[in-house]
């Protein structure tokens, strides 16, 4: 049975999963998968592989990133306080004050906050400096580093951000992970929509780990696929807000699926440009081209180098807001990718063999 869109975005939003962490949001997609899989298994790293069998030899790989940013405990000093290293590409003038859950290797979960001075006792040349990461710390109401201990922190605890998943008004939806939980929940939505028929491709969607530390997941996926095409499903930066010129908009709320040209690690192949724009017209998806924008990259990156070389694409939900502990996407905009991403699993042999 299928399950509910917003609830299946909420499941894989709230779910922990820093990057080299992923544990508990690959188990709660391969609950989700298994209904509508051949095959599933996890390799060496922790990608998660799911296969459905197609009428022919043609592999199609269909890629999403499972790992969210994070952060690592690296010391718990005397009074308790934890000092952290980031994992993946924060902005960290927007660290201070954020509530933040800290995962022990027991499986537990502690809250805390990062705390931050309040101005009343800072010097007025430190309130308009950004902090340094290594003067920051997570306060979890420990008042030791035994106390800390107790609760069974230990260093090299992953450290999630705190924000809750929630509907904030019909289609808008907020929560921490959108990069790329949105992406994955696009896969678990196509293969519902392929439930109960033949593709005429194989399928191979892998829920790639460590996306956000170098592409990891996905380079070694590949390399186990082998496949003829493949696509990453992402979700990239919606910057259509207030002081940003129009060049410096990757993506647009409202317009639908981003289909990339290029980004900082892909030149993608205008083949597989056309053929993402000829789908879209043909089924009325609506759909626009990513402005050309080198300051992040996606799997793709990784895929499209592995081997002799994979014709990779790339297609995006936009969404505002990403790399912070909360974003905003728009139901709409994702179920246009879930269209795209649906009709290009049905027809990429055809589109793609000579």
């Amino acid at each position: 049975m299928a399950v509910d869109t917003v609830r299946l975005l909420q499941t894989l939003s709230d779910a922990f999963g820093v990057t080299g962490f992923e544990d508990e949001v690959r188990e709660a997609l391969r609950a989700l998968v298994e209904p509508y899989a051949d095959e599933i298994r996890t390799d060496v790293l922790g990608n998660l592989l799911v296969t459905r069998r197609g009428g022919s030899g043609f592999t199609v790989m269909l890629d999403a990133h499972l790992d969210e940013i994070g952060l690592i405990i690296n010391h718990v000093d005397e009074k308790g306080f934890l000092h952290f290293a980031t994992l993946g590409g924060w902005d960290t003038r927007i660290l201070p004050a954020e509530a933040v859950t800290v995962r022990t290797r027991e499986g537990g979960k502690v809250r805390g906050v990062i705390g931050s001075l309040p101005p009343h006792i800072l010097k007025s040349e430190e309130r308009d400096k950004p902090i340094p990461v290594d003067s920051l710390f997570i306060d979890v109401g420990a008042s030791s580093a035994e106390h800390a201990a107790g609760l069974g922190i230990r260093v090299g605890d992953p450290v999630v951000p705190g924000h809750p998943f929630e509907v904030v008004r019909e289609g808008w939806l907020l929560g921490k992970a959108f990069d790329d939980r949105a992406g994955c929940a696009v896969l678990v939505k196509v293969l519902e929509e392929l439930a109960g028929t033949t593709p005429e491709a194989t399928l191979v969607m892998n829920f790639a780990v460590s996306e956000e530390t170098g592409l990891r997941g996905a380079r070694t996926a590949a390399f186990q696929i082998d496949p003829q095409v493949a696509l990453a499903v992402e979700a990239t930066v919606a910057a259509d807000l207030p002081g940003v010129a129009p060049p410096r908009q990757p993506t647009g709320v409202g317009k639908g699926a981003a289909i990339t040209i290029a980004d900082a690690p892909s030149i993608v192949s205008q083949r597989m440009v056309r053929a993402l724009e000829t789908l879209a017209q043909r089924h009325e998806i609506r759909h626009q081209l990513k402005v050309p924008f080198f300051g992040g990259g996606t799997d793709a990156g990784a895929i499209q180098t592995s081997r002799a070389g994979v014709l990779a694409g790339i297609v995006s939900i936009p969404v505002r807001y990403i790399h912070s502990p909360v974003s905003l996407m728009w139901l709409d905009d994702f179920d246009q990718v879930v269209r795209l991403v649906t009709a290009f699993a049905r027809e990429a042999k055809t589109l793609f063999t000579p």
